[in-house]
């Protein structure tokens, strides 16, 4: 009986990531057209946040127990990283082949590099300290902030250009 109880727990589990994924991915993209971001930056952000959030709880329930367990969280995002690399963007090619915008591999990726480098080096004492984990959250604020500033000026300068354009073929 336990075991039909669990697999209910799981399927209701199931569908509900399914429709809150739904709802995430249709919100984000409305949200991208009236605040005049690209996709590219809300899928930077809003959905990156949104997604991290269920890890994030794990991993600061788990420094909250006496004593931390520290290695739940850093296994969580490791793994949780692994995971979206590999199995996410693995699956989603195998469906259908899609393409990368030039932006993602000249400035996203260099920082996801160098955030990864910057981690790694936090961790050769083995622990994570209040600053550095201050340091690593003031990164990602910065790192947004950055996003949809560029996001919202890339968008403007196209817009111009496009008026532009259509203004003098008349």
């Amino acid at each position: 009986m336990e075991i039909l109880i669990n697999s209910g727990w799981v399927i209701l589990g199931l569908v509900l990531l399914y429709y809150g994924a739904e709802w995430l991915v249709k919100g984000s993209g409305e949200l991208a057209l009236r605040m005049g971001i690209s996709p590219l930056i809300v899928g930077l952000t809003v959905v990156a946040f949104g997604t991290s959030a269920p890890e994030l709880l794990v991993s600061v329930s788990a420094n909250m127990k006496d004593p931390p367990q520290g290695d739940i969280a850093l296994g969580n995002v490791v793994g949780s990283n692994i995971c979206n690399l590999a199995l996410v963007l693995g699956i989603a090619a195998l469906m259908r082949p899609f393409s990368i915008h030039k932006q993602v591999l000249q400035r996203e990726m260099p920082i996801l590099l160098i955030a990864t480098g910057v981690f790694v080096v936090m961790l050769l004492d083995g622990h994570v300290a209040r600053w550095e984990g201050a340091l690593l959250a003031l990164g990602v604020v910065l790192y947004t902030v950055s996003s949809i500033w560029r996001g919202k000026k890339g968008r403007k300068s196209t817009s111009t250009s496009t008026f532009r354009k259509k203004k003098s073929r008349r």
